[in-house]
């Protein structure tokens, strides 16, 4: 047995871990090991604390380790559990220090609708737990918009059914946002067309496109697309397949419509309706006029019939005669007062004009100055003053040559 094995050369012994790298080596050039697709139910995960994920892939007759890096585990849509049927995309590759293949998974997608569901629901729960569901946060529509944005396959047929229904119902400009609603990249082209119209002058934004499959309108269960919508400052009304289907943007919206042609009947008002509104508040008007006419007539009728034309006469003629009356009153007690004051007038002048001295001149006495100053006493002059002498007709100038103390009597 020996015999037949080939001699052993140095050169041929390998390492364990050369021998693995080999192999690490072989699977990366291997296309059939690259970037495949794999489905299978998940097993023993483990979701460390460092952000990576490690899990079984099994089917009924084979197994095989996977590992998940943070960097991609943290950009899924949904969150794995036990038991859940799943397709993975990833590349094979060989775990070194083990010498173990394992599959180095990039994204996860459930496998069949039941499984969709459950990532629909997960990601319900999630955003309903953070309040982007929560009817605080709803924007009411503007009961009279001007322009509404409709962000939505250019191709379809919903945009038409709405630019008919809205231009029948009202005169209102309509914006098309060209979206892509469905496909792998509609979640990016819904969120790039929320945004856009938010920055535009529109009153109202539709979401809007046609029924399908779930996996047809998965797009508008992606979370950026329920965020878009939950941060948008304009008004969103969704509008997404038919009236049983329900996607997250359907909760987050600020108004469900359960198609597009009720969008457009939620979002502006009938013309004929407004019509018919005006023509009621016409009637009201007309009517609360004559009665507030009718009832002014009453008013003046029973004042007429309360007091008469003739009676207002006398009455106008009595508070006449009474104003008359008080005139002549008013008038002769201010007579009496002139008459008291000039009275009381005439005694105070006689008063003074006997005390006064220009009365006591004109009886023949004098008044004598020094200066600016009434000679009352000789003390007040001597020899050689000049003074003055004031007689009823003039001044006198004169000069002391001598005084004389004799005492008058």
């Amino acid at each position: 047995m020996s015999s037949l094995l080939p001699p052993v050369r140095n050169k041929q012994i390998l390492a364990v871990s050369d021998l693995t790298f080999s192999i690490k080596r072989k699977f990366q050039q291997d296309s059939d090991m690259q970037d495949v697709w794999v489905k299978g139910e998940i097993s023993n995960l483990t979701n460390h604390r460092s952000g990576h994920s490690y899990f079984t892939l099994k089917d009924a007759k084979s197994q095989i380790q996977c590992v998940m890096f943070k960097w991609y585990a943290k950009r899924l849509k949904f969150k794995p559990s036990p038991g859940m049927k799943v397709i993975v995309f990833g590349s094979v590759e060989i775990y070194e220090a083990r010498s173990q293949y394992q599959i180095q998974v990039v994204t996860i997608r459930p496998d069949g609708i039941g499984e969709l569901y459950k990532a629909f629901e997960q990601l319900k729960i999630k955003l309903e737990a953070e309040g982007l569901f929560s009817e605080v946060h709803k924007k009411p529509l503007p009961k009279y918009p001007s322009v509404i944005a409709v962000a939505s396959s250019p191709t379809g047929a919903v945009i038409h059914d709405i630019i008919n229904i809205t231009r029948r119902r009202y005169p209102v400009h309509i914006i098309l946002a060209p979206t892509q609603v469905q496909g792998a990249e509609a979640r990016e082209s819904i969120v790039r067309s929320i945004q856009l119209l938010n920055r535009m002058n529109v009153d109202v934004i539709i979401l809007a496109r046609g029924g399908g499959s779930i996996e047809d309108l998965w797009p508008f269960n992606e979370e950026e697309v329920a965020r878009a919508i939950y941060y948008s400052d304009t008004p969103v009304v969704s509008a997404i397949g038919h009236e049983t289907d329900y996607t997250i943007a359907d909760f987050t919206a600020d108004i469900r419509a359960p198609t597009p042609s009720a969008a457009a009947e939620l979002t502006v008002p009938d013309v004929s309706d407004i019509r018919q509104q005006l023509s009621q508040y016409d009637a009201i008007l007309n009517h609360t006029i004559k009665e507030k006419i009718s009832d002014t007539s009453q008013r003046i009728a029973q004042y007429e019939s309360t007091v008469s034309i003739k009676r207002l006469y006398e009455i106008v003629n009595i508070k006449q005669q009474r104003m008359k009356e008080m005139n002549r009153y008013l008038q002769r007690l201010a007579h009496h007062k002139i008459d008291i004051t000039n009275t009381r007038f005439a005694s105070a002048y006689a008063y003074l004009n006997a005390v006064s001295p220009l009365h006591t001149l004109k009886r023949g006495y004098s008044i004598t100055l020094k200066g600016k100053t009434i000679v009352s006493s000789i003390t007040q002059i001597k020899e050689g003053d000049e003074i003055e002498i004031m007689v009823k007709d003039g001044m006198i100038e004169s000069t002391v040559n001598a005084k004389n103390d004799r005492e008058v009597v």
